[in-house]
C-alpha cells in the first residue's frame, strides 16, 4: 500500500549540541526540521509533521511566546515552505489526505493550517496538553496553541482510539502499535518521554526496508546508535527523563539489527543521507 516515501527539509533551528546529546560540545549547530512525505496507493499523500512555516513567526511575535523564538533561533525561507516544496513534486495542499502529528511542538505543527482537507492524526493527550495551562506554561513546554487549525476537533483522529496491532520482531522491544488506516500500512508507535502524546510512525513500503519516523525520541541518529541521551536538564524541561532514556534504549536495540531505517526529525546526517 505504500508506494514511496521521502523526506523534506522545512526550515531549521540552532542549539548548542550539548543540550541534545550527552557529552556534546557547546557550539550551536543546525537542527533541520524534517518532514516525511508518504504516498499511499489508495488513501493518498500523507505527511509526517509539517516543519516550520511563516505562521511560527506570527505565533511567536507577542510575549511570552517570543521567548520560544529567542531560545531556538529559526532559519526559514518562505521560498522553501512546505507547500512550495510539494508544488515542485506536483502536489497541492489540497492533495494531502492526512497529516500525522508526532507531537505538538511548534517546529512540528507550524504548517498544519496549510492543509485544510487533510485528516489530522494525532494523540488526544497531545492535543489536550497544547490547550492546557497558562500561555507561559505552554511556551515553556514548546507549545503554541495559535498554530492549531480552528477546525482541528472535527478533523482529528486519535491514536489512542485506533485498533492495536502486534509489531514484527524487527521492532525489538516495541511490541504493539495503532493501525492508523486499518490496513497495516501505517502503524503509530508510542515513544514516550520527550513530551506527553509523542508518537512515531512505522511504515513498510512494498519491496523496501521498513522505515520508522521517530520524531524527537532522539535528535540525531548518533544518539540512537550510541544510546546517548540529552542531559537531564533538557529532558526534564520538556518531558520525563527516565522514560525518555528507556525509549532511547529501546530504539538503540532496534538500530543494532539494521533491519529498520530510523528517521529522527532533526538529524543532519539523516538529511544528508536521504535528501
Amino acid at each position: 500500500m505504500i508506494d514511496s516515501w521521502q523526506i523534506l527539509r522545512v526550515g531549521a533551528c540552532r542549539h548548542p549540541e550539548a543540550m541534545t546529546l550527552k557529552g556534546g560540545h557547546w557550539c550551536p549547530v543546525s537542527f533541520p526540521a524534517l518532514v516525511g512525505l508518504i504516498r499511499h496507493r489508495t488513501f493518498g499523500p500523507i505527511l509526517f509533521d509539517t516543519g516550520y512555516d511563516d505562521r511560527f513567526f506570527a505565533a511567536t511575535e507577542p510575549l511570552p511566546e517570543r521567548l520560544y523564538r529567542l531560545a531556538t533561533p529559526v532559519q526559514f525561507d518562505s521560498a522553501d515552505s512546505l507547500p512550495v516544496q510539494l508544488a515542485r513534486l506536483g502536489l497541492t495542499p489540497d492533495d494531502i489526505a492526512g497529516v500525522f502529528v508526532s507531537h505538538f511542538h511548534g517546529d512540528h505543527v507550524a504548517g498544519l493550517s496549510n492543509f485544510p482537507k487533510a485528516r489530522i492524526v494525532c494523540a488526544g493527550e497531545g492535543l489536550k496538553r497544547i490547550r492546557a495551562g497558562s500561555r507561559f506554561g505552554r511556551v515553556r513546554k514548546g507549545l503554541l496553541s495559535a498554530l492549531l487549525p480552528g477546525d482541528i476537533d472535527g478533523r482529528a483522529a486519535f491514536f489512542e482510539a485506533m485498533p492495536r496491532v502486534r509489531l514484527n520482531n524487527d521492532m525489538g522491544p516495541f511490541t504493539h502499535g495503532a493501525d492508523v488506516l486499518g490496513d497495516g500500512s501505517l502503524i503509530a508507535v508510542e515513544l514516550p518521554g520527550h513530551c506527553p502524546g509523542h508518537w512515531g510512525l512505522l511504515i513498510r513500503p512494498e519491496g523496501g526496508k521498513p522505515v520508522f519516523f521517530i520524531g524527537d525520541a532522539a535528535w540525531s541518529i548518533a544518539a540512537v546508535a550510541d544510546n546517548r541521551p540529552p542531559p537531564a536538564i533538557t529532558t526534564a524541561l520538556l518531558g520525563e527523563t527516565a522514560t525518555y532514556r528507556r525509549t532511547l534504549s529501546a530504539l538503540n536495540t532496534v538500530s543494532q539489527t539494521g533491519a529498520v531505517e530510523l528517521i529522527p526529525s532533526h538529524c543532519e546526517v539523516t538529511a544528508a543521507k536521504w535528501l
